[in-house]
């Protein structure tokens, strides 16, 4: 099935304020290790420190100085740990209190059949819609069941992005639904909303080994991060990480089933579908959440 991008308004924000977080987002991600000053920063991107600290902080939920502590090499080497514990064994006890909680009781999931995932999505009627988010555009997809697809997309390449989701169930019925989809998006990128008594249901289409690798992905506790071969020693499977790996790119929740979290055996950010800078922005994003306290445990 061929679906057209099609926005019936522009989600853009007004003026240039998404392109400023977006090009502030680049450059903390690649020149962290040059500490760059808020002053630098607003100097190259051409506008004042204030303006830059006022915009950034509303639409990331922290400050460019948070979000560049949180992104630092050495930052991602902590997340696995000094004393070689796999962090996902681990987070199983980190997770009884504290914001290490906060994935499990938010998201409650259920996987589709394998006769759904084998037919393509026959019969089956997905809604979508194009929303703002932190992260650039986000492409919602909903069936009546929960959240099945989460997506992002810079301006001009959301018609790229749907069309790499609809490749995923090509016997779906795409309708466009922008009202229906976008109460997702403030449960999913607002924490006070991030509620274990409303937790919010998402619905994972793919093979058996894939929703395993989905499920344990859903396991590492926010702020916290673990490799491919921890994931496939937690699904029973130590030799699999390159089957593991495989998993993780086609995992179709961006964000929500956090394969954003999976790092390299040498705790690298490696590549993320969506764009390593998007990764970066991710990390960055929840650890801010944690140490602002954002994030509390219900």
């Amino acid at each position: 099935m061929t679906v057209t991008a099609m926005l019936d308004r522009d989600i853009t924000p007004s003026g240039d304020e998404y392109d400023l977080v977006r090009r502030t987002i680049e450059r903390i991600s690649l020149d962290y290790q040059a500490q760059p000053s808020l002053e630098e920063i607003a100097a190259d991107l051409g506008v004042s420190p204030g303006r830059l600290q006022k915009t950034f902080s509303r639409w990331a939920g922290l400050t460019p100085k948070a979000f560049l502590q949180a992104v630092t090499l050495d930052h991602a080497r902590r997340l696995l740990g000094d004393e070689g514990l796999p962090l996902l064994d681990a987070s199983y006890e980190l997770g009884l209190s504290g914001p290490g909680r906060l994935h499990d009781l938010f998201v409650t999931h259920e996987a589709m059949s394998p006769g759904d995932f084998k037919s393509g999505g026959a019969g089956l009627e997905i809604n979508f819609g194009y929303h703002p988010s932190p992260f650039g555009t986000a492409v919602v997809m909903a069936t009546d069941r929960g959240l099945c697809g989460l997506a992002f997309a810079d301006p001009g390449e959301e018609a790229a992005a749907l069309e790499d989701m609809v490749r995923r169930w090509p016997g779906a019925r795409l309708v466009q639904d922008q009202e229906g989809t976008e109460p997702y998006v403030g449960r999913i990128f607002s924490p006070e909303q991030w509620r274990a008594d409303q937790p919010l249901r998402i619905v994972m289409i793919g093979t058996d080994f894939q929703v395993r690798v989905w499920e344990a992905l859903l396991r590492i506790p926010l702020g916290q991060a673990s490799t491919y071969q921890d994931v496939a020693r937690a699904i029973g499977q130590p030799k699999a990480s390159r089957a593991v790996g495989a998993a993780v790119g086609r995992n179709p929740i961006s964000f929500v089933v956090p394969c954003h979290r999976a790092l390299g055996k040498s705790g690298a950010l490696t590549g993320y579908h969506w764009g390593i800078t998007r990764k970066r922005a991710m990390l960055g994003w929840e650890t801010g959440c944690v140490q602002a306290g954002m994030a509390q445990s219900a």
